[in-house]
């Protein structure tokens, strides 16, 4: 009876943070919202990395502290109306829950409440984390760290819901399991004039065409294409298409699942970009073709610990989930990987793709959704996960 009246109160909770999303450090009625439901069952909480929350349920005695991570931010999207959702399409213009974080919340209130319900029957302590910021660069995942979040954290897990995964898989592997985030430009500099009289100019955009048509090759020789993804996303340059511009700026992004194959990226576009210059160079010349290369590294690779990973996969396997426990890593990034270079722990993702009920878009979509029947299952995960670290911590960390 509990569970059912539970399910219901997360939807509910889900539906209300899908009206009112906010933006990545804006989260200030969000923020609100999830105080007051933690509030409702009595669990106090405190602010953290600004418009984050934090909270702790202590149990019967001592012993280790799980945490558990929720992100709360919202996308810059315009939601479209579906067959779906009429009771709770976002009221707040250009903004979304378009990627899950609704549900994220949901799903950890209804750990909170849950485990708050059974304090007395396990040690330890869970900390609950719902961090601001996931979104946008650099990330509250950091700010959470700074402000003392991980103090006294022994393990961390987190969940995200996903919509080319079908309903109710979970997903997740040891080690590397979502890529790091790399974003480069270059500046181009050649010498412009009239395009009538090439022989008297360095063409910027015929060197960045170069660029792009050789990058990509170049990496494949050196990295694994599967282990690796490199586009460009942007030029800008020129002003007419009869003159040939002094420069162009070009703007892309790889993805790795390793620190040394994103070296080994960032000095491939340099040896290109040498070659190139070299080949374009002019006797008559001498100030030019030259170019600035700048590398901005993002979110770092997420690791799952192996232990842990195994350790869950042995739990969720008791609970006769539908799983894979050697899910394919993915080129998406998360700064959940900022919290796995401090403690153990893991990452894993919840499917709420269901075409019986036509809902089959993919996280970032306008017109996307959640199968609500996936939020009770994340509440049970999370919760079984957390209940067997208490009991048995030595299967999940040294």
């Amino acid at each position: 009876m509990f569970l059912s009246s539970l399910e219901r109160w997360i939807i509910e909770k889900r539906r209300e943070f899908h009206r009112y999303p906010e933006l990545s450090f804006n989260e200030y009625m969000t923020q609100k919202r999830i105080m007051d439901s933690l509030q409702e069952f009595g669990l106090k909480s405190s602010s953290i990395a600004g418009t984050g929350v934090v909270a702790d349920i202590m149990g019967n005695g001592t012993g280790p502290c799980i945490a558990i991570r929720s992100d709360i931010d919202a996308l810059p999207i315009q939601e479209e109306e579906t067959v779906h959702n009429g009771e709770y399409i976002s009221c707040h213009k250009g903004v979304m829950h378009a990627c899950g974080h609704d549900g994220h919340m949901a799903i950890v209130l209804g750990v909170a409440r849950l485990l708050y319900e059974r304090k007395n029957v396990f040690p330890g302590k869970v900390r609950l984390i719902f961090q601001p910021a996931e979104e946008q660069y650099p990330g509250g995942a950091q700010m959470v760290i700074e402000d003392g979040g991980l103090e006294g954290v022994d393990a961390i897990v987190g969940l995200h819901i996903f919509g080319d995964v079908d309903v109710g898989n979970v997903r997740f592997c040891p080690g590397p399991f979502m890529a790091s985030s790399n974003d480069f430009s270059v500046r181009i500099t050649g010498k412009g004039g009239h395009v009538s009289t090439p022989e008297y100019c360095i063409n910027p955009i015929e060197m960045a065409a170069d660029l792009i048509s050789r990058a990509g090759w170049d990496a494949a020789q050196q990295v694994d294409p599967s282990k690796h993804v490199l586009g460009f996303g942007m030029i800008a340059g020129g002003t007419r298409s009869n003159i040939i511009p002094d420069e162009v700026q070009v703007f892309g992004s790889f993805r790795t699942f390793h620190e040394m194959d994103s070296k080994i990226i960032e000095g491939v576009l340099d040896e290109v970009l040498s070659y190139i210059m070299e080949a374009y160079a002019r006797e008559d010349l001498a100030d030019g073709p030259t170019y600035e290369l700048d590398v901005s590294h993002g979110y770092p690779v997420l690791v799952n610990d192996p232990r842990f990973t195994a350790a869950v996969s042995r739990l969720l396997r008791q609970l006769s989930m539908d799983m894979e426990d050697g899910a394919s890593p993915i080129f998406g990034s998360e700064d959940f990987a900022y919290y796995l270079r401090q403690v153990p722990g893991m990452f894993l993702f919840l499917g709420t793709r269901n075409p019986e009920k036509d809902m089959t878009e993919g996280n970032h979509s306008s017109s996307f959704d959640i199968d609500e029947d996936v939020l009770i299952q994340g509440v049970q995960i999370l919760s079984s996960i957390a209940l067997d670290f208490l009991k048995s911590p030595g299967e999940y960390i040294p």
